[in-house]
């Protein structure tokens, strides 16, 4: 029997998934600072985040199948002890290399808290309350990408950017506290069987199969890519090309931000009397028309505020309606898998994430032509994805 998720619960489970927003907004207007203060080349700091984002992949193919086997609990505890260790770790960089590799570990193990929650919802929801339970989880969450910036910036301007990770592991810390005292098993794990290679590359391989678990993964994945490259560059086109202080930044950065949580908010509620296949049919445009717009005006050089800002802000919002519902429509009809399925899910996503952000560095010219251009082929191949291969699908409704 499928129950609701209490208050208490969607709270934690936001505030674990949130890791992950945390961990990678809270140092983005301390780039600059780190930069300089550890000699690196310019454009070098933005490999942190396409370190942190292979962890993140890597990382989720590990916990999946672990939570399937011995259970939701223990694989998330251990996740967010190595997060926390790492994060220190961070704190005492002394290189951007060495600072790049202790941020795959921290992703390593911070993403146990976004494959995990993702399991639990499943565990207790079906197909379309999870994705009410998703866009609720974007409502407890999104305080992260909100606050996260303008924190990060008076940390910075405060203490020093090291003081961020000092941050991030009491965080980490905290979770790990709450996950041991106030989140029980959900998974049941009597009848499973045995962990082993090649059953797991077996259950991974039966996925990539699946027309729908491939069709809404891609889509929903090369979405959230073009958010990611936005993430990696929007420090540099707002703070060195148009100018913005790096204090303001974060304000900025808040604003999308809060148009993300308010479009999940809305979705939650229309969920309630329309189809998610229909509502997701209708969001995927955005991010195509939003990208579109965005490598526009990069080409055209109208590289003025509002202009940028309204298509960052049309692009980062429209998630809120894709992330809920394409989630919910990947792992509606693997429930018994829910682990295994998230975690490919978010593997192969993040790995996309990985390749969109690090285009963003390798590509920096000094112009913002390389961020557009990558949110614009994000957002017209997600389109496309979702129209290709999982439009036609009807079958994930209850």
């Amino acid at each position: 029997m499928k129950n609701k998720l209490s208050l208490s619960w969607l709270i934690l489970l936001g505030a674990l998934t949130a890791i992950g927003p945390l961990s990678i907004d809270m140092y983005l207007p301390a780039f600059p600072t780190v930069e300089r203060e550890l000699h690196a080349p310019p454009g070098s700091v933005e490999y942190t985040l396409s370190s942190f984002f292979i962890g993140m992949a890597l990382g989720q193919l590990i916990y999946g199948p672990l939570s399937d086997r011995f259970g939701r609990r223990r694989p998330l505890l251990a996740g967010l002890a190595l997060y926390t260790l790492a994060s220190l770790g961070c704190a005492y960089a002394p290189s951007v290399t060495l600072l790049a590799g202790l941020r795959f570990f921290e992703a390593l193990g911070g993403c146990a808290g976004m494959v995990i929650t993702r399991a639990v919802v499943r565990d207790r929801c079906g197909a379309r309350d999870s994705a009410r339970a998703f866009s609720l989880l974007i409502l407890v969450m999104g305080l992260a990408p909100i606050l996260a910036p303008l924190l990060g910036g008076a940390v910075v301007a405060w203490l020093g950017w090291r003081e961020i990770f000092l941050l991030l592991a009491l965080y980490g810390a905290i979770g790990l506290l709450a996950v041991y005292h106030g989140l029980p098993e959900t998974h049941d794990t009597r009848h499973e069987p045995p962990l082993r290679l090649g059953r797991v590359m077996s259950d991974y391989g039966r996925l990539l199969r699946s027309r729908s678990f491939i069709g809404y993964t891609v889509a929903g994945g090369l979405a959230f890519a073009g958010m990611f490259a936005y993430i990696a560059g929007s420090p540099f086109v707002l703070i060195e090309l148009l100018g913005i202080p790096a204090g303001q930044f974060g304000w900025l950065f808040g604003l999308n931000a809060l148009g993300f949580v308010v479009a999940s908010q809305i979705n939650a509620r229309l969920l309630r009397t329309r189809s998610l296949t229909r509502l997701l049919h209708h969001a995927m445009r955005v991010p195509a028309l939003a990208g579109f717009m965005l490598v526009l005006c990069s080409f055209q050089g109208w590289l003025s505020l509002p202009l940028i800002m309204g298509g960052f802000f049309a692009y980062v919002a429209s998630l809120g309606f894709v992330g809920p519902n394409a989630t919910a429509a990947t792992l509606a009809t693997h429930g018994q898998q829910a682990g295994t399925a998230s975690a490919l899910m978010g593997a192969l996503q993040f790995g996309i994430a990985t390749v969109a952000g690090a285009l963003v560095g390798f590509w920096h010219d000094g112009t913002a032509r390389p961020l557009m251009l990558v949110m614009g082929a994000c957002g017209v191949g997600a389109w496309l994805a979702h129209r290709w291969l999982a439009a036609p699908l009807r079958h994930v409704e209850h």
